[in-house]
């Protein structure tokens, strides 16, 4: 994948945006970054005698730099609380050091998030094209698991800043295997060598791919 300068990227969304959501043919006199521009053209993601301007690739990548973009508004608001004014402007500034699939895993600890906090759709990448193609059963909450069962978490359903920087804390995060202790009178839960107790309702919002079921015969807590 070819580097793109922070300005090269911000050409790219303005493009798609114009292009895919407000169904426009964008004005280039408008972009005053002429090396940008020449940037993009050199690196044939852009073609000034094309109708759509974009290329093909272009046109993925540019999608790319807008969902990168609303998946770290989306992050900062729901994670550190943040707002406008400075929601847009600190959006901008991670979005450009978040490397190419680290998006993925952003958009998976959020649970797959739909829109941007401005309302925006959020394209979706093919973590999300995964996790709807998988059989429902695979995937399901912790509260859901039984006593010895282990499974890899895939995404936590909420958007409280306060539940998230909790469950984070106790490394709940996409990816980590999870081993569930016991059922009552509180969900223990077993993570990197770790134990950790939750009520009913955080163990609702933890939800993990099914790796292994203990068997029937085995299970003795309920």
């Amino acid at each position: 994948m070819q580097k793109l300068t922070d300005a090269e990227e911000e050409i790219l969304e303005s493009l798609w945006i114009e292009i895919k959501e407000n169904k426009k043919i964008p004005d280039l006199k408008i972009i005053k970054d002429e090396p940008a521009l020449q940037g993009l053209i050199s690196k044939n993601f852009l073609k000034l005698d094309s109708k759509d301007l974009l290329t093909s690739t272009g046109l993925k990548e540019a999608e790319l730099c807008v969902r990168r973009h609303r998946l770290s508004e989306r992050l900062l608001a729901d994670l550190f609380a943040l707002k406008d004014p400075l929601l847009h402007e600190a959006g901008c500034k991670f979005e450009h050091g978040l490397h190419h699939g680290l998006e993925d895993s952003v958009c998976t600890l959020l649970g797959h998030p739909k829109k941007c906090p401005h309302g925006l759709a959020i394209p979706a990448g093919e973590c999300c094209r995964r996790f709807e193609k998988t059989p429902q059963r695979l995937i399901v909450s912790l509260k859901e698991l039984d006593p010895g069962d282990i499974g890899k978490i895939s995404y936590v359903n909420t958007h409280d800043s306060q539940i998230l920087n909790r469950l984070i804390s106790m490394g709940i995060l996409p990816g980590s295997q999870i081993k569930l202790l016991h059922r009552f009178p509180s969900y223990v839960f077993e993570i990197s060598n770790s134990s950790f107790a939750i009520d009913s309702d955080l163990a609702e919002n933890i939800h993990v791919l099914l790796l292994n079921k203990k068997a029937p015969a085995d299970k003795k807590h309920k």
